[in-house]
């Protein structure tokens, strides 16, 4: 595990680059979080211990499914959207509206699922993972990649322009090539570049 940032409350983690990249957020009120599940060790697991006790696996999409049932058994709760398909063992279906803590909530990002979400961290600097809405770009920054199997990239493309809308300075993906992907600070305005020249 690599550390990737390290705030006064919270520190991020990367467990596996994937695909897709697995995230460990060490949160002082939230706990332990996995964004995307590895699979399953009891290497991995206490490793994880030595940072945070894990509370939940944080699914942005159905592509980081793995082993979620030995996951539960160790205790995690599994968080993954509403509308998200072929989950079958989530504890929790989330929506925008729910907040896992005070600074943490969720966006829906549709379109290369039905469900894709992102997670996000409120406080400044602010920072997102948009699981597979975004991929690492040829810049290294967070772009919108289309890809032969999106449900509706329109819909992507809808979701990527809302999202440059927000405030944050990090933001990570589903794909993390190290030495190559940038994830901040500077994120945003990455992003909103990104956005003139789609739109352009």
């Amino acid at each position: 595990m690599d550390r990737l940032i390290e705030w006064r409350d919270r520190e991020v983690w990367l467990v596996s680059g994937g695909p897709p990249a697995v995230y460990y957020l060490v949160d002082r009120a939230a706990g332990g979080v996995l964004i995307n599940a590895p699979r399953f060790d009891q290497t991995t697991y206490e490793a994880l211990r030595r940072h945070a006790d894990p509370r939940f696996v944080f699914l942005p999409s159905r592509f980081g499914a793995r082993d979620i049932r030995a996951w539960r058994e160790a205790g995690l709760r599994v968080l993954v959207s509403a509308q998200e398909e072929g989950v079958m063992d989530a504890d929790l279906r989330i929506d925008a509206q729910q907040k896992l803590t005070r600074t943490i909530d969720f966006l829906p990002l549709p379109g290369r699922t039905r469900g894709t979400c992102g997670l996000r961290l409120k406080n400044l600097p602010g920072a997102v993972f948009v699981g597979p809405a975004l991929a690492s770009g040829g810049s290294g920054w967070p772009e919108l990649v289309p890809e032969p199997d999106d449900l509706s990239y329109e819909g992507r493309l809808i979701g990527t322009v809302g999202l440059g809308g927000e405030v944050f300075d990090y933001l990570f993906t589903d794909s993390f090539v190290p030495g190559h992907t940038r994830f901040g600070p500077g994120a945003r305005d990455a992003l909103r570049a990104h956005i003139e020249r789609l739109l352009a």
